[in-house]
């Protein structure tokens, strides 16, 4: 891939980067404020939020992790 291949993408994949950055700062936030969880620890998912972090880990998160409050 060229630079002017990449120039043509770079409207599509700069909000996908913020979205993304945006949507993984949040879950740290939340997941640092919280102290109880509905499967596994503070350590786990961080540990999944920044690995899987490519939306995968922020969304279990929010899926299986998060305590109702």
């Amino acid at each position: 891939m060229d630079m002017t291949e990449l120039k043509e993408y770079l409207p599509l994949l700069i909000p996908l980067v913020i979205a993304q950055f945006s949507l993984l700062g949040y879950t740290i936030f939340h997941i640092m404020r919280h102290d109880s969880y509905k499967h596994g620890s503070r350590a786990l998912w961080l540990i999944v939020a920044l690995v899987g972090m490519q939306f995968i880990g922020p969304v279990l998160y929010f899926a299986i992790g998060k305590e109702e409050e």
